[in-house]
């Protein structure tokens, strides 16, 4: 990959590493040090001062860690950022590691684009994957187990089945979001894996508990609609490298609209599939984000519908509270920083 133009203060080619030492990751990076990484540049957002003067906020990222970088407008690397640095590509960087209140921060002493030479102090582009730690075969496997074997609607069981036939490369690849939870490659499998176990647990504890409801629990839809509550992101998003974006049917139509619309086109093909069982197999779809401000058009109006969309929102907000306590703790850190997608001080211990 050839290096890009930068200026005379940015383009040093790294004659050798800091302090002669070799490559570090990203990562391993402690508070303070100064180091020559890899990383992928992520994002590059351009914004003013309250004085009106630019500046970009560069995220540059290894598979374990996101750092941020401040290129203010009186700073040599401005021009270059702004006419050259391109976010999904890979740069060299000789910088120093930060951690505030605003999280993890790196400051450029120099700057370059990776280049074919770089294979040989180690850079593999394929290290900067951020993936599930769970086997993504594995989890496939057990997805469609749980369908066969929690399904007892013989027509439901089938649509379902077909639908993970039909996208299993993309069910296993794709992230669950751009950002704030489970926004890696296999982040979707694993969500949707840990939500489908939720719902047969609730679905078994509820059915038994109120066993006089009319009509009772339908476990078969509960199991089902965990399966395909995020069915749409298939279509919504456009797994990159640096993340995902939304394609064009993401942004104007959303997941939810998408995946009731995949879910109907397939329900077509299916001999015997009751009009009823699929009308409430769509509104779990539909509903399962419960306010319209996080996109549903309908809040759950079924008991099936409700467990869907409890088991979603606690598997997705646990992750993104774990994911901040599983970073590691400046010196005598009792609250982590508000900087987190929960938007919120999470105690740590005294």
């Amino acid at each position: 990959m050839p290096a890009s133009k930068t200026s005379k203060a940015a383009s040093s080619l790294f004659p050798e590493t800091s302090n002669g030492s070799t490559i570090v990751r990203l990562c391993d990076l402690e508070p303070g040090q100064l180091g020559d990484c890899f990383a992928l540049l992520s994002a590059r957002e351009r914004s003013t001062t309250r004085d009106g003067k630019p500046y970009f906020r560069c995220t540059f990222r290894d598979a374990r860690r996101s750092a941020t970088a401040m290129i203010w407008s009186d700073t040599p690397f401005f021009a270059d950022c702004e006419q050259s640095w391109q976010a999904g590509r890979f740069y060299k960087l000789r910088c120093r590691y930060t951690e505030n209140s605003y999280g993890p921060q790196i400051d450029l002493d120099r700057i370059r684009e990776v280049t074919d030479g770089d294979g040989a102090e180690g850079f593999d582009p394929g290290e900067f994957l951020q993936s599930s730690r769970f086997d993504l075969e594995e989890m496939y496997a057990e997805l469609t187990c749980l369908v066969e074997s929690e399904i007892e609607n013989g027509p439901l069981r089938q649509l379902v089945a077909e639908i993970l036939v039909q996208h299993a490369d993309a069910i296993k690849t794709i992230p669950a979001a751009m950002r704030n939870h489970h926004a890696y490659r296999g982040g979707f499998l694993e969500h949707v894996v840990s939500v489908t176990r939720l719902a047969v647990h609730l679905a078994d504890k509820y059915r038994a508990y109120y066993a006089d409801m009319q009509p009772p629990l339908d476990k078969s839809l509960v199991v089902a609609g965990a399966v395909l509550h995020d069915i749409g992101k298939l279509a919504e998003l456009d797994p990159q490298p640096q993340g995902a974006s939304y394609t064009a049917q993401g942004r104007l139509i959303g997941h939810i609209l998408l995946g009731r619309d995949l879910v109907r086109d397939t329900a077509a093909t299916i001999d015997g599939l009751d009009p009823e069982t699929l009308l409430r197999l769509e509104h779990i779809i539909v509903a399962h984000q419960n306010l319209p401000e996080w996109g549903s058009p309908i809040a759950p109006h079924t008991p099936e519908a409700l467990l869907v969309h409890y088991a979603d929102d606690i598997d997705a907000k646990f992750h993104m509270m774990a994911a901040v306590l599983e970073s590691e703790p400046s010196d005598h850190e009792e609250f982590t920083s508000r900087d987190n997608p929960l938007r919120r001080h999470i105690f740590r211990g005294l």
